[in-house]
């Protein structure tokens, strides 16, 4: 009885490992995604300077600098264009700062 219960016990534990790796992941089918130059325009809005805009794990991501002039990468939501995450490198103790959508930080 007791290796049916390790068993699931153990798939539990892969299954949220999963989930929690997916939150950074952005799953939307490509007709309902913004276009490039929506983020881009997004961008713009903010004072960003967008060297690059590429996709990674499915979201937008732009990578640039902030209004400060402080290298920056943010991942966008394809279809809501919200910010899901902005990271600041290089900050003055050289250490990366995020900011997570919700206000939490890493």
């Amino acid at each position: 009885m007791r290796q049916p219960l390790t068993i699931l016990a153990f798939l539990g534990a892969i299954l949220l490992t999963d989930a929690a790796s997916a939150d950074d992941d952005c799953f939307v089918p490509m007709t309902d995604w913004q276009p490039r130059k929506a983020v881009t325009e997004l961008a713009d809005q903010r004072g960003w300077t967008v060297r690059r805009i590429k996709i990674h794990d499915g979201c937008y991501e732009i990578i640039g600098q902030d209004v400060d002039g402080r290298a920056m990468k943010a991942t966008v939501h394809p279809a809501t264009l919200d910010i899901l995450e902005l990271e600041y490198k290089g900050d003055h103790d050289d250490r990366s700062h995020r900011e997570r959508k919700g206000g939490h930080d890493d």
